[in-house]
């Protein structure tokens, strides 16, 4: 499931205010990343069930191993997870409407922390 008009799509922030952002949030970086990009995620649990939050970007400056880089984000996914296959994103899984309330508000504040850096 895409998030479309978080207000995320695009904006750019530093690699360090960005992972401080993010992990006051509960969002995950970990090894997730490479010379170009970073992938945040968040995990959720509903009903015996795991969801995936998860926030990407990429850099427009810099390279992220070298701690500076200047970060574009992109738009939001929630994904279900399938043990042992994976996470799926599809449009044909079905999310129970409190994880999605819950990834909305995530969303929201990792946008307004975002922009008062802005």
């Amino acid at each position: 499931m895409k998030f479309e008009d978080t207000g995320l799509e695009d904006l750019t922030i530093e690699l360090a205010r960005l992972d401080s952002i993010m992990e006051d949030i509960g969002l995950v970086r970990a090894g997730q990343w490479d010379y170009e990009r970073v992938t945040y995620d968040r995990k959720l649990e509903a009903k015996g069930e795991i969801f995936y939050l998860r926030v990407q970007g990429y850099a427009v400056e810099g390279d992220v191993d070298t701690r500076y880089a200047l970060i574009k984000l992109m738009t939001p996914l929630l994904g279900k997870h399938y043990y042992p296959h994976g996470v799926e994103y599809g449009e044909d899984e079905v999310f129970p409407a409190g994880i999605v309330d819950v990834s909305k508000k995530l969303l929201a504040r990792v946008k307004e922390e975002v922009d008062k850096h802005q």
